[in-house]
């Protein structure tokens, strides 16, 4: 047996498939419209640090050396103003902070001092103090820098820094 549609029958059946298109995309919309208005957790904050080193007193020229053991503190701060004559530059950073290289890293990192539980370090501002990536400040005055990286696994390979202003 054949079925027959008539004109009303076919055009019931293009009315329901319109009213369910219809419901699809108004459900459409509103799941879409629910994804944008949903609310977000908000990042965490980066810490804010009071520098206990003015930056304009790392800003400059230095000669760099590093020594491993203290013993051989006096001797390096003597090597590292021999390096004046290709000096580790120290330039202002655009957020308050200082341009310097980190461990291993190719390109300069604007970094800041910063303090935790009154050791002084120096590091990247969203790090927290004393982080890895950080070098605890030893010494520091108008003429001289020292600076030992708190990861023990950088501290071993590059040894503790000695930077002297250069004239």
């Amino acid at each position: 047996m054949q079925k027959t549609f008539t004109w009303s029958t076919a055009q019931a059946m293009r009315q329901t498939r319109h009213a369910l298109t219809g419901a699809m995309i108004g459900t459409a919309a509103v799941l879409l419209a629910a994804c944008s208005t949903t609310p977000t957790e908000a990042p965490p904050s980066k810490p804010v640090y009071t520098s206990p080193i003015p930056p304009d007193q790392m800003v400059g020229s230095w000669g760099l050396a590093a020594y491993h053991r203290p013993d051989d503190a006096a001797r390096t701060e003597t090597q590292a103003r021999a390096q004046c004559s290709n000096p580790y530059v120290i330039t202002a950073g655009s957020n308050g902070g200082v341009m310097m290289y980190l461990a291993d890293d190719n390109k300069l990192t604007e970094v800041v001092s910063k303090t935790n539980g009154g050791a002084t370090y120096i590091g990247p501002p969203e790090d927290e103090a004393g982080g890895m990536r950080d070098r605890q400040v030893v010494r520091i005055d108008s003429q001289v820098m020292t600076l030992k990286w708190v990861d023990p696994e950088v501290s071993k390979r590059y040894g503790t820094m000695v930077y002297v202003r250069c004239k």
